[in-house]
């Protein structure tokens, strides 16, 4: 019960930014046992004290949390020139300080100051993770978190105490607001530049390899939130791409964060449930940061984040830090970018947008008919060709809304505008001459090296999972209605695309017009090849090539 005034008792408090309609400011929260509580402190010339700024009784608190969007690129170039006056300042602390002496006190206190003010300044106005407060009395307010980590534990325990509170008595918010200095367990902002402990200084490379994780209690999509400590010369977050929508999802994903000072690696695991109304956090550890087990050499372990077991990798690569761009790092583009190049970007064999749309398309795409043939709305496909370009974490939202022909459609757009083939043009023809030898045999084994001999990215997308053989039927892969361009001869036909189908024992082409069947190579269970000629048109030749098979009209059926 919370009934009582004298039974009032501070649970948890510190440092947080209030978001208002006019801009946002630093803030003290209180957590009492029946109320929450946000103060401004000031100096009242050598003593401290707190000014009231606003309340909120916990009965009946409804909380909702989000990421926030980037802010406008001026703004982003703002961040990103006080985090190289922040390293600049403090290399030249760094100097004042070497070896444990210090050549001028006045200087040195005057790089700290700065360097505080740089520190405040960045943790007031880096976008990060809101908390909306609202109350059954109509009032509402926002809150902004310093890391993912520190919204989960703010959440949980007013979650907690807000289950526990049954009614509440109007405080006297002058006395509570009095007592915080007493009271207060946080006496200043997360800064490094204050909590800074040389012996435990970690500066270089710090590699988080991703796997996979077990444990979910139900169906989702998932990603893994990584953030360090530190100072915040560079993003002190990174996180892996969504996962399949599954209860035991797959990344092996690397992440790479730039560190200076980290003493401490913060896991959060993050569902997005089919009816994407608000993402779940299930769970959440922390990693005190070993450099001896994780010098320069991979240490892999599994980690308990609430009921969700992770596994992951993580290695440590000590090296000078190179200073931060006054310019903010931009998402390159993946359209119209080599495939191979993209998945360098990213880390990955199979870049995200063909591994999110397929996925997508097996999610609730497989009953649709004719799933790759009938294009969605081209207005639907050009933001999410906008989105891809810009925004992953914005275009993985989007492809959950958009109707489905619409994702299908942006794979297509996006292969369509590679501007090398997914097969090279030098293996394309032996390939399309393999299809002609009598031998089945011999052909899957001809198909077969060929494909192997693919470079390391095309040969991924060959074995990346789409869509399991019962539904294949709904995939139309080559037919005389799907060329843009009229066959030059009766007996060629375009591929727009071409998806080739493998069963475990044989792949069965069938012909619509003669019924003959061939063998093709002998790959994995529902795994699948996409060849688009129409998409690799070298520059100053039509965007379409036409090839000579023996059928002018044929699909695949496994």
């Amino acid at each position: 019960m919370c009934a009582r005034p004298q039974r009032r008792q501070l649970i948890r408090d510190g440092f947080v930014v209030d978001v208002y309609e006019n801009g946002h400011n630093l803030r003290h929260l209180f957590l009492y046992t029946d109320m929450l509580l946000c103060a401004r402190l000031t100096s009242a010339g050598r003593q401290a004290q707190y000014r009231f700024c606003w309340y909120l009784p916990l009965v009946g608190l409804k909380l909702l949390w989000a990421a926030e969007h980037l802010p406008s690129s001026e703004y982003q170039v703002k961040i990103s020139k006080t985090r190289a006056k922040m390293y600049q300042l403090n290399q030249a602390l760094q100097q004042h300080t070497k070896g444990g002496k210090v050549s001028v006190s006045r200087a040195v206190d005057r790089l700290r100051r700065k360097l505080e003010e740089c520190e405040i300044w960045l943790l007031t106005n880096t976008p990060s993770f809101t908390l909306d407060l609202h109350s059954t009395s109509g009032k509402s307010h926002t809150i902004r978190l310093f890391s993912l980590y520190d919204l989960n534990e703010w959440k949980e325990a007013i979650e907690k105490q807000s289950g526990n509170c049954i009614e509440t008595v109007p405080p006297d918010l002058l006395s509570v607001t009095g007592s915080c200095i007493k009271l207060r367990m946080t006496q200043q902002p997360p800064l490094h530049c204050v909590q800074s402990n040389e012996s435990a200084h970690i500066c270089g490379s710090l590699y988080v390899m991703v796997h996979s994780a077990c444990g979910l209690q139900n169906l989702s999509s998932a990603y893994v939130c990584a953030e360090v400590d530190g100072f915040e010369f560079y993003d002190r977050r990174k996180q892996t791409c969504l996962s399949a929508f599954c209860a035991t999802p797959q990344w092996d994903e690397e992440l790479v964060l730039q560190v200076d000072g980290a003493q401490q690696l913060f896991l959060v695991i993050v569902s997005q449930y089919e009816n994407g109304t608000q993402d779940d956090i299930e769970g959440r550890a922390i990693i005190n940061l070993d450099t001896e087990n994780m010098l320069k050499k991979w240490k892999k372990f599994t980690c308990s984040l609430g009921q969700v077991d992770v596994t992951l990798s993580i290695k440590y690569m000590p090296h000078p830090l190179e200073p931060p761009s006054t310019t903010p790092l931009v998402q390159e583009p993946v359209f119209c970018v080599p495939i191979g190049k993209v998945a360098m970007q990213e880390s990955v064999l199979v870049p995200h947008i063909v591994r999110s749309c397929v996925e997508e398309v097996e999610r609730r795409g497989l009953n649709e008919e004719g799933i790759y043939r009938i294009s969605g709305a081209s207005s639907e496909i050009q933001a999410l060709r906008h989105a891809f370009n810009t925004n992953y974490r914005e275009a993985v939202s989007k492809l959950r809304t958009v109707d489905v022909n619409a994702v299908s459609g942006t794979l297509k757009l996006y292969f369509r505008e590679l501007p090398l083939p997914l097969i090279p043009s030098e293996q394309f023809k032996q390939l399309a001459d393999a299809l002609d030898i009598a031998d089945p045999y011999l052909r899957a084994d001809s198909m077969l090296t060929l494909l192997q001999a693919l470079p390391d990215v095309n040969r991924s997308l060959s074995h990346t999972h789409t869509h399991t053989h019962t539904h294949t039927h709904t995939l139309v892969g080559v037919t005389n209605n799907s060329a843009t361009l009229p066959p030059p001869h009766p007996t060629s036909m375009q591929i727009n695309p071409l998806w080739f189908s493998f069963n475990k024992t044989k792949l069965t082409m069938t012909c619509t017009s003669t019924s003959k069947r061939s063998m093709l190579p002998n790959l994995p269970h529902s795994h699948w090849l996409l060849l688009s000629t129409s998409a690799y048109a070298p520059p100053g030749r039509p965007p379409y090539t036409s090839l000579s098979f023996p059928p002018p009209d044929f699909y695949f059926d496994p």
